[in-house]
């Protein structure tokens, strides 16, 4: 198993100058990254912009009763209680408020390097739990499902990529299920105790969302925890990263290489421990073409790459995932439901340019309209409404009946969403009218970067 590239830090919350110049050199030679506060204040104001994996806290501070501090403290990390004078009441009250081991002055370099050996290595043992979990229950369940030549690859690479650190672009048209890849990525690999962030990048992040905020507030400082450390020693998701501005992409380049960033309104640099997993309904040749002047990010990361196939591209693994997703819905399970061969020859004839997520919410539809009925048909699930097509350069309707304004407009969204592979600003420039208006429009097919 792959281990995390990780020097951990510790802060020593003591009061004593001496002693803590002591703790922070001995944690050193130990191989531990080591700061020191000498107050309450003073660890605050460093907890905005050093990270720490532990904390070690004296019970007596100038401007706090430590154990009054540690709740508060245990926000942010672990910790272990140090103190001069130590009665197992002492102890008791420590660890029921969140100190995971309790220690009394002077500690001996043995006993301190022993405690901090029991508090990581449980954190590890927890985590490689967590890990072999996840691979025992990937096992029963594959996380992206099918059985198709295109889906087995990607479920290849899952399985590849899963273990290794370097960050991956999963590509594929919306609703194809990018997001269940990124999900499967994060936990197959070691990083699976850690979290899962997601954010989409359609709607615009700025870099405060992205990078955090620290600003100074009274006599401490004042911190916006953004999504690099919201997914510190895990797994961060970024979808419609083609959507993100030029100058963000340049910087989260940077970041990814280096492995540091630096929040708004601070000159100090973070350590980055987070695994990127980006996402984008763009192709492969798409992003060659485009080159790294366009997009330097998305042409670096063509190297590790996962290419998601849209249904119509594995029509085979339509029935099987339709059937997957009518066992495992979560409500009127106590009805029996099945699909009539009708509906099962409506689902293989229909195109879904909306993919995964239109199957989902098709599903979900005729759950509701079939009622109390076993047998679901294809009126129940929406696809018995007539269809637009481009036959010969011109856009033909069939419709069993005059349609409605409201069925026409959402069989031709259908139809552009299909010819242009989920691209609103193409959509949005062939009915002439802005993104903003164009998402009013679609219909629950797909939301956002639909993932």
């Amino acid at each position: 198993m792959t281990q995390l590239p990780d020097r951990r830090r510790i802060l020593v919350i003591e009061d004593d100058q001496t002693l803590n110049r002591l703790l922070v050199e001995q944690l050193g030679r130990l191989g531990y990254e080591a700061l020191g506060a000498l107050s309450r204040a003073v660890a605050l104001e460093t907890l905005g912009y050093f990270r720490p994996d532990l904390a070690i806290l004296d019970l007596r501070l100038p401007d706090s009763d430590g154990m009054s501090f540690l709740p508060e403290l245990r926000e942010y990390c672990p910790a272990i209680v140090l103190t001069a004078v130590g009665t197992i009441d002492q102890a008791v009250q420590a660890v029921r408020a969140g100190a995971l081991d309790f220690l009394v002055k002077p500690a001996t370099s043995q006993t301190l390097e022993l405690a901090l050996r029991r508090v990581f290595d449980a954190a590890d043992l927890r985590r490689d739990l967590a890990f072999w979990q996840s691979r025992a229950l990937a096992g029963k369940n594959q996380p992206v499902g099918g059985s198709s030549p295109q889906i087995l690859e990607v479920q290849r690479l899952i399985s590849l990529f899963a273990g290794a650190e370097t960050p991956v672009l999963v590509l594929g048209a919306a609703g194809a299920g990018k997001e269940r890849v990124a999900l499967a990525l994060h936990s197959l690999s070691p990083r699976s105790n850690g979290r899962f962030v997601s954010a989409d990048c359609e709607g615009g992040l700025d870099a405060e969302e992205i990078f955090g905020l620290v600003r100074p507030e009274g006599k401490g400082v004042a911190r916006t925890e953004g999504l690099l450390a919201a997914g510190d020693s895990g797994t961060i998701y970024l979808s419609g990263i083609d959507r993100l501005s030029l100058d963000l992409q340049v910087r989260l380049l940077r970041v990814i290489e280096s492995g540091s960033y630096r929040p708004v309104g601070t000159t100090t640099q973070l350590p980055c421990r987070a695994r990127f997993i980006l996402g984008s309904a763009l192709s492969p040749e798409e992003i060659a073409k485009a080159g790294p002047q366009r997009s330097e990010l998305l042409f670096r990361m063509l190297a590790f790459t996962i290419r998601l196939p849209s249904l119509a591209e594995r029509p085979e693994d339509i029935l099987l995932l339709a059937q997957e997703i009518l066992e495992n819905r979560s409500f009127q399970r106590n009805t029996p439901k099945h699909f009539s061969d009708a509906a099962k020859k409506a689902m293989l004839a229909h195109s879904w340019p909306g993919n995964l997520r239109e199957l989902s919410n098709a599903i979900e539809r005729s759950l509701i309209l079939s009622a109390g009925a076993d047998g679901i048909e294809p009126a129940h699930l929406g696809l018995d409404t007539g269809a637009v097509a481009v036959k010969d350069g011109q856009v033909v309707l069939r419709f069993p009946q005059a349609p409605t304004l409201e069925s026409l407009r959402d069989a031709y969204l259908r139809l552009l969403l299909e010819t242009t592979g989920g691209n609103r600003r193409e959509m949005a420039e062939t009915l002439g009218i802005s993104e903003r208006n164009l998402y009013r429009l679609l219909p629950g097919i797909t939301k956002g970067d639909a993932d």
